[in-house]
Formats: C-alpha cells, structure tokens, sequence
C-alpha cells in the first residue's frame, strides 16, 4: 500500500465518521440531548447505577468530565444520586423513570439509525467491518 493509499482510507475512514456523528446529532434532536448524555445514559441503562468514577471509567472521560454529565442529566430529571448501600459514603448515579424512557427511546432509534446507515452492506460485509473497527478500537 502506498501513502497516498493510506492517505485515501485515513480521509474515507473520516467522511464516514463525520457523517456518522452528523446522523447521530439529528437522531438526538428530538430528546435535545447531546450525544455525551446520550452515552451516559446508555451506559447507566445497561450496567444499572454506577459510582460516579466508574460511570467516567465506561466513558473514558475524567472524573470531573463525569460530574458535569451526570449534573446537565440530574437537572434534566434524567438521573439521580443515592447512597451506594454497600458504603454509605459512596454516592451511586441511577437513572430515574423518565431517564430510563429516554434512554431507552435513544437506543431504539439510533439502532434505526445504524440499520439504515449499514444497511447497504451484507451481512458478511457487515460482521467484517465491525471486526475489524473492534481490532483498531483495542489495539
């Protein structure tokens, strides 16, 4: 492969990106939410609630990024905080009611999203891509 091939997949890879996270925008529109709230609020729907440090250790955000999350999602009445009952100085993030209808709504639409996007590719070409974007992921 030469440079200019590289060069070729690197600025592909980042159209598809871009065009990813410009659809992922407009699918949020709806709940007015960003798409690091989206994240969160995926993430508390499926590991239920979290301390705050592992909520930012699932996002691979700062603790202190974790903390303006969780507080634009808390005044949203998305989620909430409670004592951890196994350390009653630990405070847990959970979703409330209305956070687990959102959450839930977002995850329906944006698995939408995804068929639409992918669904030009066949399922081989499918599973392929996601393994490979899994090996550049982890390496």
């Amino acid at each position: 492969m030469t440079d200019s091939d590289e060069e070729s997949l690197a600025e592909t890879f980042w159209a598809v990106a871009r065009r990813l996270r410009h659809q992922a925008k407009r699918t949020l529109e709806p709940w007015e939410i960003n798409p690091g709230h989206a994240r969160a609020l995926a993430v508390l729907l499926r590991h239920g609630p979290l301390r705050l440090s592992a909520l930012a250790d699932h996002l691979h955000i700062a603790p202190r990024s974790a903390t303006e999350v969780v507080d634009g999602l808390e005044e949203r009445g998305l989620i909430e905080r409670r004592p951890d009952p196994a350390d009653r100085r630990a405070t847990l993030v959970a979703l409330t009611g209305e956070g687990s209808r959102v959450g839930e709504a977002i995850r329906v639409a944006r698995a939408a999203e995804a068929d639409r996007f992918f669904g030009d590719l066949d399922p081989d070409d499918r599973a392929e891509l996601g393994r490979i974007l899994r090996r550049l992921r982890d390496d």
